[in-house]
């Protein structure tokens, strides 16, 4: 299956949110979200859209300091890891990473390069990075063929 892929460019923090509300809103659970991008590249306001998405009301934040924010809602939740300071296996086991997958579960992971090894092939990748003009160009992969995320941002 060839791997889907669609990006948007965003030209303020609010564009950010709105993009991270779209992708949010076609979310069902099961769902791992690795982020890819530097630092200020617009993850954690990316991350507010994802949850405003999925019905969350949270005041969403950087989860730097807890390596995990916790975010419930009715139908699903959130959960919010900053990988910055993990690497491999291991390190991962001990975050409890793998005890927050579920069906009813969406797991949004920032520098997930750091733990790329550890995901498996179904992981959608959400690339940020800033454009000249202070906004970001986001791109989404589903390597599942995306037709879950076709049109995301249209």
């Amino acid at each position: 299956m060839k791997p889907y892929s669609e990006t948007v460019i965003t030209s303020s923090p609010e564009e950010t949110i709105e993009a991270g509300i779209k992708l949010g809103r076609r979310l069902t659970g099961g769902e791992v979200i690795a982020y890819k991008g530097g630092l200020g590249a617009g993850k954690t306001t990316f991350t507010r859209g994802l949850a405003m998405g999925m019905g969350l009301e949270d005041n969403v934040s950087s989860p730097t300091f807890a390596i995990v924010n916790e975010y419930h809602g009715a139908k699903l939740s959130l959960y919010h890891f900053d990988m910055y300071r993990i690497s491999g296996g291991e390190a991962l086991e001990t975050t409890g990473f793998f005890d927050y997958m579920s069906e009813d579960s969406v797991i949004a992971a920032e520098w997930s390069e750091n733990i790329e090894e550890e995901l498996d092939g179904s992981t959608i990748t959400v690339a940020l990075e800033p454009t000249e003009n202070g906004g970001r160009r986001i791109t989404l992969t589903d390597p599942n063929g995306g037709s879950k995320f076709a049109g995301t941002w249209n």
